[in-house]
């Protein structure tokens, strides 16, 4: 049961898990970039959210994003590697902002 693949991770309280986006390899003027001078990305999609944070009355509070948002997550986090890829675990009052189309 422990090598199965997860299809769908169920998070707990306000936890949020996100998939960070690539760094950019190559500029706008086709210039590759050495890997030290590939700048850290901050932008990442929310997979999945918790059913969010029981506050002192007992109710729960709903999470403030939901599955697609991109989003911009403090630095840190922790590390999840799901099916060989590298996800990273915040609270959502980790989560600085959030991107708007």
């Amino acid at each position: 049961m422990a090598g199965q693949a997860f299809e769908k991770p169920l998070l707990l309280s306000d936890r949020v898990l996100v998939e960070r986006s690539a760094s950019e390899t190559v500029t706008k003027g086709s210039i590759v970039l050495p890997e030290k001078s590939q700048g850290k990305v901050l932008q990442a999609t929310i997979v999945a959210v918790g059913s969010g944070k029981k506050g002192k009355s007992g109710e729960i509070g709903p999470v403030s994003v939901k599955v697609g948002d991109k989003v911009l997550p403090e630095y840190g986090g922790t590390k999840v590697v799901l099916d060989d890829k590298d996800y990273f675990l915040f609270r959502d009052s980790d989560i600085l902002g959030k991107y708007v189309n």
